[in-house]
């Protein structure tokens, strides 16, 4: 978090890694109407139908390109309050597939410009491979992060992290170091010097976050940090991991190809 901005966004500099094996399933299908149909199955999700970024995505388009209305049906397998993106991917999957159903012919850019009008890391999804971020997290830049051959895992304990109160109580500060220049090292030297700003005070006020970090780094992780702002926590090994932590926790777990 470098600082905040005037217009009440923060300025950040991150890194956004796709994740293969965890992910929503979401169905399109044109109407000959002009409605936008929705239904949520798999993990409920405590949002009015209208407010849901996948039908926010379906109107925008339409208000842009005047397309029919769709139905859409999302299976929902990604927890949110995570900070693991998976709404954020999912209405970038509506903005892609209508373009792809409707033969609208959006290039890239004009996809990414729509997208980050729905949301702050929603352009990484249209690029989908390793980004530097910054501004309010919708600049992006390729950047190098080798981690074939790794396992990474995804643990997120019960409670979520509301963005209100990930962002109210990060201190903004300019990064020292280079974060491009830090990921390119091998992934055993990033631990403490790859640091993620929000768990400064998140693990402090959720210590189930930290407890879920540190049991994972015993475990041998190279590398462990809170995703975005939290609650979910991710690690990678060099070897699959055997974990035990509970029902209570969801946990992903994916050989990186």
């Amino acid at each position: 978090m470098v600082r905040r901005r005037e217009d009440g966004y923060h300025e950040l500099q991150t890194v956004m890694y796709p994740v293969r094996e965890l992910y929503d399933l979401i169905t399109i299908e044109p109407l000959d109407s002009l409605d936008v149909e929705f239904e949520s199955r798999g993990i409920i999700v405590d949002c009015p139908a209208d407010k849901n970024l996948c039908v926010r995505a379906a109107r925008l388009m339409q208000q842009r390109y005047a397309t029919r209305g769709v139905r859409i049906t999302l299976n929902k397998r990604v927890p949110f309050g995570a900070g693991l993106g998976g709404g954020s991917a999912d209405a970038t999957a509506v903005i892609v597939a209508m373009n792809d159903i409707f033969e609208l012919g959006i290039d890239r850019p004009t996809l990414s410009s729509l997208a980050a009008e729905l949301g702050s890391d929603t352009t990484f999804f249209v690029y989908d491979s390793a980004q530097y971020c910054t501004g309010r997290g919708e600049i992006m830049e390729p950047v190098e992060v080798n981690l074939s051959g790794k396992w990474l895992v995804v643990a997120k304990p019960q409670e979520g992290v509301s963005t209100a109160e990930a962002y109210g109580g990060v201190t903004p500060a300019v990064p020292t170091d280079n974060l491009c220049e830090l990921v390119s090292r091998p992934v055993s030297e990033w631990q403490g010097s790859v640091v993620n700003d929000f768990e400064r005070h998140i693990l402090v006020s959720h210590p189930r976050i930290a407890e879920i970090k540190h049991s994972l780094l015993d475990s041998g992780a190279e590398y462990a940090a809170m995703s975005g702002s939290g609650s979910a926590v991710f690690a990678i090994f060099a070897q699959c991991p055997e974990l035990n932590f509970g029902t209570e926790t969801f946990v992903h777990k994916e050989l990186i190809k």
